[in-house]
């Protein structure tokens, strides 16, 4: 059996191993090492001082404990998925035998459904008064989002080669896969008046579609900034965000089309399932219309006596 090491210094050495052999993302690295000090804490107060000596009650017993204090199944899931990682960690330096973890589940939540916008307040969003460069860019940003379903991080990423002259743009998305969206009418034609303006700011060499004053890629952290001030510049009542947008595209293509396999391919998920909850978002349209125009849903009002 290998001789205990204190639970502060294998945390570390996962850490270091995440940052140098993983090469996972520092927000990850974060999360990680939250939940796990998070797992520390919770075995020092059940008495377990060796990682050898946590088993699978335990860590039911630890989720359990988070779900009491109000932390989410998705939340709880990402704990459990740290403490699988941190395992699999384990059991390659020979440290433990066995993944305490394996097979344990977060409770299920209620999976909440996606904000989108009706369609006269996404008009009323992108109807960007003509001005400047930044005006120019930040309409383009905007209408591509809306018209193509793109995520935060596929429009940062777009490079000018993936934008052809055919109406299509060309994105890479979860899982390093490759997809090709049309581009609408609108969109092309706000792409085309910063292009001929992206050249004022762009850096010599830069390839981003969507660079700052200072000539470089625009980050994830400056779209969502010019999506909710562009939001609040346009009257729109609720606070906004890319995905906001995007969760736009895919209802009201859905509410037009029906066609769920369509709208899947467009947004790039890999699962159906995923492209489903897009389905309640629909129903809810369509109960509410129900309830404003079919003779038996509608409230009646009270009539005289007898």
């Amino acid at each position: 059996m290998p001789t205990a090491v204190p639970l502060d210094a294998l945390i570390g050495r996962f850490k270091n191993y995440l940052i140098n052999e993983r090469r996972v993302s520092p927000l990850t690295v974060l999360h990680y090492g939250r939940d796990l000090e998070r797992l520390r804490d919770f075995c020092r107060r059940r008495g377990v001082a060796d990682w050898r000596a946590l088993d699978p009650a335990r860590v039911r017993l630890y989720a359990a404990e988070l779900h009491k204090r109000g932390l989410s199944g998705r939340s709880i899931q990402r704990c459990l998925s740290a403490v699988r990682s941190f395992y699999r960690y384990l059991l390659r330096e020979g440290r433990v035998a066995r993944d305490p973890a394996a097979g344990i589940v977060a409770p299920k939540t209620r999976r909440r459904l996606p904000t989108s916008l009706s369609p006269d307040e996404t008009a009323r969003l992108l109807d960007i008064p003509p001005g400047d460069a930044s005006a120019c860019r930040d309409a383009a940003l905007l209408e591509l989002l809306y018209s193509s379903g793109l995520r935060l991080a596929e429009v940062v990423a777009l490079n000018l080669v993936d934008l052809p002259d055919d109406g299509t743009v060309r994105v890479t998305g979860k899982g390093n896969k490759t997809r090709v969206v049309p581009v609408g009418s609108l969109a092309r034609a706000a792409l085309q008046a910063w292009r001929a303006l992206r050249t004022q700011w762009a850096a010599p060499g830069e390839q981003a579609v969507f660079v700052t004053q200072k000539g470089r890629r625009l980050g994830a952290r400056a779209v969502q900034r010019i999506v909710a001030r562009r939001g609040r510049a346009q009257g729109v009542a609720q606070p906004l965000h890319p995905h906001v947008l995007r969760h736009s595209f895919a209802t009201h293509l859905l509410e037009s089309s029906g066609d769920l396999r369509a709208v899947q391919e467009l947004l790039g998920h890999a699962s159906i399932g995923t492209t489903q909850i897009y389905t309640h978002l629909d129903f809810q349209h369509l109960a509410k219309v129900y309830d404003r125009a079919h003779p038996r849903a509608r409230k009646r009002t009270p009539s005289g006596s007898g």
